[in-house]
């Protein structure tokens, strides 16, 4: 329990201070999106769909453009979905890498299993 408290903690700061640049990739994507979709006659839902889907490097092939300036910015979307993904990895990756460390510190799982007495907390305090 005391891992993913740790992991959740650590992923969250981590988005948190990450938000900035992941909010600039997202704008990203849904701009040139929204640019694609009104060139192409597409509605929101499905232009909203195609930036995900398209993003996520998915690609189902269900909306394909046909404008040589919507395929380009179809390979934008591509690559800032990448960088997207890679921040977000990585983020989950160093929060599980803190929590492992801080587990081993004696504040997780071997901490739970090492609990004192009673006699032992009440030692602290009458000192």
């Amino acid at each position: 329990m005391w891992f993913a408290y740790a992991f959740i903690k650590n992923f969250f700061i981590g988005i948190w201070l990450a938000l900035p640049i992941l909010v600039v990739l997202l704008l990203g994507i849904a701009l040139q999106g929204m640019i694609i979709g009104r060139r192409e006659g597409w509605s929101r839902l499905d232009t909203i769909y195609y930036s995900f889907i398209t993003a996520t490097t998915v690609g189902y092939g269900d909306f394909r453009p046909r404008r040589r300036i919507c395929k380009l910015l179809s390979i934008s979307i591509a690559f800032l979905g990448l960088i997207y993904t890679g921040i977000v990895v990585s983020l989950a990756l160093h929060a599980g890498s803190m929590a492992f460390a801080d587990s081993g510190r004696g504040g997780g799982a071997t901490a739970m299993l090492q609990t004192p007495s009673p006699g032992a907390y009440a030692a602290q305090y009458v000192r």
